[in-house]
Parts: structure tokens; C-alpha cells; sequence
């Protein structure tokens, strides 16, 4: 049974973790993921991360080029380019982007810091002062 999601209409997407998907670890990948079931841990992603509405995340960073939102999100945002809130969004914790669009219906609980260059972001690179 599948169902149309709320977020991507004509985007390419290459994996979706299912509705019935829990997964837990850290999720690096270079294309573009949806998530539409659990997911708890950190993402590093090269891609676009669209989390379906239904979808929980629960990480403690989450790095894109783009992110789209529509489900729950616990942790921190970070976008090289863009973020995006749907309608009925769920985001508790901060962000971090080029770009950011806010929908009506979005609980929003956090700090927004603008990036101005993001030709410099590397989702990859470890941050400076990480002890990891």
C-alpha cells in the first residue's frame, strides 16, 4: 500500500525508509532520502533529507544540502543551502541554513542562524572544536 507523501512531488528520491522502518546508528548517504518511518541518531547526507509527515526523527545533528520537514524533528538542522518547515511540522531544536521557509501550522522551538556562504559548507567535515 502506498500512499503519496506530503512532501516531494517530482523530486528524485533514491531510498525511503518505510512508514514500519525504525532504525537507529548514523546515516550518511550522497543522494536523496526520505524518511517516513523512526529515526534516531545523527544524519550526514550529501542529498536532500525529507522527513514524511508521520515520520519522528530524533538525532542530535542532522547536516544536508536541503532539508524539508514535515514530520518531527528532535535535534539540531543544518543546511548548505535550504530548509523548509511544512505545515503541521514538528522542529525542536535549532537551525542552521541558507535559506529557511517556515509554513502556518509549524511548532518551531529553537534559534535560526543564517549561512551566508554555502559554498564553504562540507557536511562531511568534522566541526571545529568536536571532540569526535
Amino acid at each position: 500500500m502506498s500512499r503519496k507523501s506530503t512532501i516531494a512531488k517530482a523530486v528524485d528520491i533514491t531510498t525511503v525508509l518505510g512508514p514500519t522502518t525504525s532504525l537507529s546508528g548514523t546515516l550518511s548517504f550522497e543522494s536523496n532520502l526520505m524518511i517516513r518511518g523512526q529515526f534516531e541518531g545523527d544524519i550526514d547526507a550529501k542529498g536532500a533529507l525529507y522527513i514524511d509527515e508521520g515520520a519522528t526523527v530524533n538525532a542530535g545533528r542532522i547536516r544536508a544540502v536541503s532539508i524539508f520537514v514535515a514530520g518531527s524533528v528532535r535535534g539540531n538542522l543544518e543546511a548548505a543551502d535550504k530548509v523548509e518547515l511544512k505545515p503541521n511540522a514538528q522542529i525542536r531544536g535549532n537551525v542552521r541554513a541558507a535559506r529557511l521557509r517556515i509554513a502556518d501550522g509549524v511548532i518551531f522551538e529553537g534559534r535560526c542562524e543564517m549561512i551566508r556562504s554555502s559554498d564553504a559548507f562540507d557536511p562531511f567535515a568534522a566541526k571545529a572544536g568536536s571532540g569526535s
